[in-house]
């Protein structure tokens, strides 16, 4: 787990401008450690200026105590431990410094100029301090010996805490970038995860709405012929025996061929329960590509019609009773499944609504093979009696028009349906073959 960056600004819980408790009570033992030396080293640096003893400590312990404020104003030390050189006292005070100014977000300008003032104040120092203990004699050995001293010293006491510095700080920076691009790709996988939901969510809606789509053309068409033919089979039950078996029997293939067409869906749909119970596991940001993909490959399972089933279409509108004239224009050729089969269920949907409206209408079919399209038109003429409309009582649920225009937009066509002027109803379709 990552810690995000409104987490890291909550956790900053220490006193005044430290980000936590022990930060705080290390910058003070630092402090206490580094007024402790310098009040101690300003015993000799009073006696040295001819000043009382007690105002050296009181300056050591005051100066030595500014890396309390290290973290808030780095350059404020340095410069403090740059100016107390001369009276050799806060080395403690001087290293941290320099450690401080490096690792924080201090130009690196700023930092090479006082890590310079520092080198060269500790050189100068302690030249001259190594200078005078050989004139003393406190020191016996070459000339040599004084800039080696003072450069080896002042290197010592700088470039270390300035290197470590800077080390801890890039790492520090480097430690930043990653904690913001753990929340940057925290927030983008939420975002992904809600695409997703709302990605799986419309899958799901389409595949409702296209199984109720696919529900409506297997059924109504059917179970339509169905009615009509029942209808007939009740009138000629006992004038024409035979034309009531031939009747019966379109009844029966009927409704065996509904069964299988539904029986074939449904399979289909339980397949595609059991991969989304298998699924279930995955994680949100896939479940969306998984619903979309099943959604794609239930409409690639199941079988659907083609034109060349249309003639046979046409012959069982037929055999119930309609009057129909098809006509073909145009070198036939084939297409793709989906364009077939939505010409197909146009043609479909458009003769069920003749049956349910217009019974004994005759009824003209028209399917024009062009160049880059299809184009479809089925119409009617007004009915032989007003009453014939609804002699079979079927029901009409509003939402085979709706089907079929849903169905020719989706592949880019264009329908229009509308009665005629001659009291009948036109339905019309135009699909593109690629």
């Amino acid at each position: 787990m990552t810690t995000t960056g409104e987490e890291h600004a909550r956790a900053l819980t220490g006193p005044w401008w430290w980000a936590r408790w022990r930060s705080a009570v290390l910058d003070g033992s630092l402090a206490l450690v580094s007024a402790v030396e310098c009040g101690a080293e300003g015993i000799p640096f009073a006696r040295d200026a001819g000043i009382p003893v007690s105002v050296g400590i009181v300056f050591g312990l005051v100066a030595g105590s500014v890396l309390l404020v290290r973290r808030k104003w780095p350059i404020a030390v340095v410069l403090v431990a740059i100016a107390i050189t001369p009276a050799q006292m806060g080395f403690l005070m001087g290293i941290v410094g320099l450690y401080t100014l490096a690792a924080c977000e201090v130009p690196r300008r700023i930092v090479v100029a006082l890590a310079g003032m520092s080198l060269l104040g500790t050189m100068v120092v302690t030249f001259v301090r190594v200078r005078q203990d050989m004139a003393r004699g406190d020191l016996t050995l070459g000339d040599w010996f004084v800039p080696f001293a003072s450069i080896t010293t002042s290197l010592g006491l700088t470039a270390p805490p300035v290197l470590l510095g800077l080390y801890v700080g890039a790492r520090r920076r480097l430690m930043e970038s990653l904690r913001e691009r753990a929340d940057s790709l925290e927030r983008e996988l939420q975002l992904l995860a809600e695409r997703a939901e709302e990605r799986a969510e419309w899958a799901r809606s389409e595949e409702r709405t296209r199984i109720a789509r696919e529900m409506h053309d297997v059924v109504a068409h059917r179970v339509s012929l169905m009615v009509v033919h029942a209808a007939a089979l009740q009138a000629v039950a006992r004038k024409d025996p035979e034309k009531a078996v031939r009747n019966a029997a379109l009844v029966g293939d009927m409704g065996r061929q509904a069964l299988t067409e539904l029986r074939e869906m449904l399979g289909v749909l339980r397949a595609g329960e059991d991969a989304g119970r298998r699924a279930a596991s995955v994680s949100l940001a896939a479940m969306g590509v998984a619903a979309a993909e099943a959604a794609a490959r239930v409409a690639e399972e199941v079988e659907g019609p083609c034109l060349e089933e249309l003639e046979e279409l046409v012959g069982q509108s037929a055999a119930a009773g309609m009057v129909v004239d098809l006509s073909v224009e145009g070198d036939v050729r084939s297409y793709a499944r989906e364009v077939e089969q939505t010409a197909y269920r146009v043609v479909q949907e458009a003769l069920t609504n003749v049956h349910k409206h217009a019974a004994g209408a005759k009824t003209y079919v028209r399917l024009a093979h062009r160049g880059a399209e299809i184009a479809m038109q089925v119409e009617n003429e007004p009915p032989p009696e007003p009453g014939s409309a609804s002699a079979a009582r079927l029901p009409s649920g509003g939402n085979g028009l709706v089907g079929m225009r849903e169905r020719v937009l989706a592949l880019g066509g264009v329908f229009v349906s509308g009665p005629t002027d001659a009291g009948g109803f036109r339905v019309s379709a135009v699909i593109p073959a690629v």
